[in-house]
């Protein structure tokens, strides 16, 4: 294999992994539950080859350059796809029968597009790659069609339209700007600026670029979609939709900014202030009413962007470092939460905060796992959201932040409000059902390998901060 080609081999086993699973399909050899097991042996397969392999190197012209910072990306998401995929298997099984290797399929390729996107440094391979992310999660988010009450309106297909519709205005900002940058320019590389600095519409074209990027983060004023998709789409799904697209859109974005415009920070950098703090407040507020669970995560989300947001706009290799650290860990905490979220549903009807009442009761190793979910979103000592949020205010402080790192302590505050409503019902509140609620092997796991790394890590955050580091640094050395 060439050397440069070698660089991609973790892409290629991912995209080979989505061929399998719909060869296997239609020849029919491989059928129920055994195919999603499969789907994740085969992902953990490329974890664990990506340890093993040598995927250092850059592409012919510069258009992709592979490194630590590549690689601890890539890593990131295919956890989040196993754990996606160990969260889906049974959901799929009873809902789909006749339609998982699609699901699994559309999920894989999704993935390929993610982890090309931290090593491009040509705009067509990065919108190219931002596309093969964002179509597949269309149809994804529309795949329960025909769940809801009888005599309902469906949710299904109007969170696949709102994900599309919003998806599509986030490409056409992207484009729109990147006529004027790259026609300022001459060039496709993501290095190339103005002579002599940016002209009045190249600027125009860097805030359009900026908010394009920011529509699959869910930053507001670009987060219309988050709550209405979250609510619509299926659970499982969305505890992948929840992270990994926007790990990606964190990747894309600092490869843009910190490596294609830094020397121009004082166009981006307010424009990243400003979206981190509107994120933080809209995202806080609007959760308080929430009594949807998906929706309260929705727009917890919205708001946990923002304080990724803050480290990025620190514009520093520590900065760039906790942000890392923060997205990681917020993998695991967010997808965690949404599959106790659906493992209670599933036995209780809805996803109201009244259908988790009495969780604790009815499944006490889950009410424990959701409530350790839910203290390290809020950012309570000593699971390791508290950690995140410290480091990321810390980068941000020293960077001369203060009114963003104060901001985001008080929001903090407000958040942890919205949190404790649902671990109140969960563990205080007296549930109308009494039957035990079981989840299957397959989510059981899922939930278990999130419940570890959130304890653990909380416990002892030092090996993650130390290749969160690494990978930040070899990005500022352009590796």
């Amino acid at each position: 294999m060439n050397a440069w080609l070698q660089i991609f081999a973790l892409d290629f086993l991912v995209a080979g992994a989505a061929l399998v699973v719909l060869g296997l399909d239609a020849v029919g050899s491989v059928s129920g539950r055994v195919l999603g097991w499969l789907t994740a042996g085969l992902l953990g397969a490329t974890l664990a080859a990506s340890f093993v392999l040598e995927l250092s190197g850059t592409a012919p012209h510069g258009v992709y350059v592979s490194g630590a910072w590549v690689l601890f990306f890539k890593r990131l998401f295919l956890i989040a796809g196993i754990l996606a995929v160990l969260g889906s298997i049974d959901w799929l099984a009873e809902r789909t029968p006749r339609r998982q290797a699609e699901y699994y399929a559309l999920m894989l390729f999704s993935l390929s597009g993610m982890m090309l996107l931290p090593g491009a440094r040509d705009w067509v391979l990065l919108l190219v790659a931002f596309e093969l992310m964002g179509v597949p999660l269309y149809v994804l988010a529309a795949y329960a069609k025909t769940d809801g009450p009888a005599g309902e309106p469906k949710l299904g297909p109007e969170a696949g339209l709102k994900l599309f519709v919003t998806g599509s205005a986030s490409s056409a900002f992207t484009l729109f700007g990147l006529a004027l940058v790259i026609g300022t320019t001459g060039e496709t590389r993501l290095s190339a600026l103005p002579e002599g600095g940016p002209s009045p519409l190249a600027a125009v074209g860097m805030l359009l670029v900026l908010g394009g990027m920011s529509f699959k983060l869910g930053a507001v004023p670009f987060h219309m979609w988050v709550p209405d998709t979250y609510q619509g789409a299926p659970t499982p799904f969305v505890a992948f939709l929840s992270v990994a697209p926007k790990a990606g859109g964190l990747a894309a974005l600092s490869v843009v900014l910190l490596s294609g415009w830094a020397p121009q920070a004082t166009i981006w950098a307010p424009a990243v202030v400003a979206l981190s703090a509107a994120s933080m407040v809209v995202g806080n507020v609007f959760a308080v009413p929430q009594t949807d669970v998906r929706r309260l995560l929705g727009f917890s989300g919205i708001a946990q962007i923002g304080y990724v947001l803050i480290a990025l706009g620190a514009g520093t290799t520590e900065g760039l470092a906790m942000a890392l650290f923060f997205i990681a860990t917020y993998v695991f905490t967010n997808v965690g939460a949404f599959l106790v979220v659906h493992a209670a549903a599933q036995r209780s009807g809805g996803h109201e905060l009244s259908n988790l009442a009495g969780l604790s009761r009815r499944s006490p190793w889950l009410g424990a796992a959701l409530l350790v979910f839910l203290l390290s979103l809020a950012g309570i000592p000593f699971v390791v959201g508290f950690w995140a949020k410290l480091f990321v205010f810390l980068a941000a402080w020293r960077a001369g932040l203060t009114g963003l790192v104060v901001a985001g302590v008080v929001l903090a505050v407000l958040g942890l409000f919205y949190y404790l409503s649902v671990a109140r019902s969960t563990f205080m509140a007296d549930g109308t059902q009494a039957e035990p609620v079981r989840a299957s092997p397959a989510l059981s796991a899922a939930i278990a390998v999130c419940l570890v790394a959130v304890l653990g890590l909380g416990l002892w955050p030092a090996p993650l901060v130390e290749v969160a580091s690494r990978a930040a640094t070899a990005f500022m050395q352009g590796q």
